[in-house]
């Protein structure tokens, strides 16, 4: 018998099971081991209050089920009113230290990328740059500077004022479409600043005339919804991948995925043949080139191809994708923002309205001259992002080093990242945080002016915030000159909001216009 229980031990040991054994536990070896040493290394964290962990998934559970239902930031808002001004989230065994005070954000991201403490993290520049190729957006260093100093003149105040007509026209647009719509037609707003600001950023960048029946020889039309619903998917996939999909994932035969190259490649399709254009240019005369319109010759495709030869094709093409994303979605949901709290704020709403008629019974219109005259329409825009902070939770930063923020050691290569719904609800900046208050950012009676960080801070700060400003304050002064108007649903419009890339009323804001009667 004896000898019978030994043979049996030996054939065990000899048998695949002793492999399968063996496996795994060096399998589990190995991650206590990683997750021993991640523990160590961050363990000056665990001091920090964070949301219930998972054993070794941390709060990436949360994290990937808030993105799925397009709530990430609103999940980011809900912890930071549980666990304070600073916090810290574990994306696995990976932290993210979380922080909601406007001037604790403000130093660390002015100070942190001015001395090299805090850079762009690599998975959030891989999935950057995953999207459609190397951007602006998703390089450090050099490969940043040199991208950044080629397209700041076309966006800078004064490199945008001769832009004020192609602006204005894209937004008396919307005025005919409204004209036609009341009444009692219900329009959703959403949609209708979206083509604002999409037309205006395709002419801008791309020389594509914003007037819906004009076109242009240097490629296919710009079709809105269609151009909308790819870009929408692509900057879905990039939330994805920032917290926690893996990129090889978008190569798996699912839904997601086929979306994901559908739209890549649509995209891709329509920018291009204007890109091919723009770097023949580059090798030519451009007087040869006779079918080239003159508004493609004065967009920033064609400069910033001419002036800087180190964009290629494919980074010409992923440029001017994230410049076109960027420039659409920002402003048109700040815009339905705004519209929907100035129908729910009278008193703010009739100032505006007076504001505007002033400005037109003195000039007869809008103008470059004229439009600083409008500063308390300028002031609901900030008091717009301060509530609703588009880009709130879908940035962060890295330390490179052991940081000091706000009186704590943050080990190297930590994530930092900000709820900037929390930061712009904060009561030691903001008096009143809950009130819509554009008078606040015009209090001059203050030593100092209220920091608006909604745009980003330090050299990294939003290129397009002249453009965001401009077209916002023009748009909105448009329609109050020519309507009042009414929220179909109420506050609710402005409570049940979805988060794509960035955050947008899930409704798409319906309102009701009725037309003034001088109009």
């Amino acid at each position: 018998m004896f000898q019978e229980i030994i043979a049996q031990i030996d054939y065990s040991f000899s048998s695949p099971y002793l492999a399968t054994v063996l496996g795994i536990t060096s399998i589990a070896a190995t991650l206590s081991w990683r997750w021993w040493k991640q523990k160590n290394r961050y363990n000056s964290l665990q001091s920090l209050p964070s949301p219930p962990k998972y054993w070794l998934l941390g709060n990436l559970p949360q994290i990937l089920a808030a993105v799925k239902q397009k709530k990430f930031f609103l999940q980011l808002f809900h912890w930071s009113q549980q666990l304070g001004p600073m916090y810290v989230v574990w994306n696995g065994s990976y932290p993210i230290v979380v922080l909601t005070k406007v001037k604790v954000i403000e130093d660390t991201i002015i100070n942190g990328m001015r001395d090299g403490s805090l850079i762009r993290p690599e998975l959030l520049r891989q999935a950057w740059n995953d999207m459609a190729g190397h951007i602006m957006i998703g390089e450090t260093g050099n490969e940043w500077q040199w991208r950044r100093k080629a397209w700041n003149p076309e966006f800078s105040s004064s490199g945008l004022s001769k832009y004020l007509q192609v602006i204005s026209q894209a937004c008396e647009q919307v005025i005919e479409t409204l004209k036609e719509a009341v009444p009692p037609k219900e329009v959703e707003v959403d949609p209708l600043f979206v083509e604002l600001t999409m037309r205006v950023i395709s002419c801008l960048v791309l020389g594509i005339p914003v007037d819906r029946k004009s076109t242009s020889d240097e490629g296919s039309p710009l079709e809105v919804s269609k151009a909308y619903e790819a870009m929408s998917i692509v900057g879905y996939r990039f939330l994805r991948q920032a917290t926690g999909e893996k990129r090889w994932m978008k190569y798996f035969p699912t839904k997601n995925s086929r979306d994901y190259w559908a739209a890549r490649g649509y995209l891709e399709e329509f920018l291009t043949p204007r890109v091919d254009l723009a770097l023949q240019m580059r090798e030519q005369n451009q007087s040869n080139l006779l079918q080239v319109s003159p508004l493609f010759r004065e967009s920033m495709l064609v400069k910033i191809a001419a002036k800087e030869p180190k964009y290629n094709r494919e980074t010409l093409i992923a440029e001017c994708l994230e410049l076109l994303i960027a420039g659409t979605d920002t402003t048109a949901h700040t815009l339905s923002f705004a519209v929907g709290e100035l129908s729910l704020n009278p008193r703010v709403f009739q100032q505006a309205q007076d504001i505007v008629d002033q400005v037109w019974q003195s000039f007869g219109c809008i103008n470059a001259e004229n439009i600083k005259e409008l500063a308390y329409i300028s002031a609901i825009l900030k008091e717009t992002l301060r509530l609703y902070s588009v880009a709130s939770g879908s940035t962060s930063l890295q330390t490179q080093r052991d940081t000091v923020i706000s009186g704590k050691v943050i080990p190297a290569h930590t994530g930092v990242s900000w709820s900037m719904l929390a930061a712009g609800r904060d009561p030691q900046v903001y008096t009143n945080p809950e009130v819509f208050l554009p008078e606040r950012w015009l209090d001059k009676s203050k030593d100092t002016s209220l920091p608006m960080i909604h745009f980003g801070s330090g050299p990294h700060r939003c290129l397009g915030e002249h453009l965001s400003m401009l077209e916002g304050t023009l748009m909105l002064a448009l329609l109050l000159r020519y309507f009042d108007w009414e929220l179909v649903k109420g506050r609710s419009s402005l409570e049940e909001l979805q988060q794509n890339l960035l955050i947008y009323p899930s409704d798409k804001m319906p309102v009701r216009f009725r037309l003034r009667n001088w109009a």
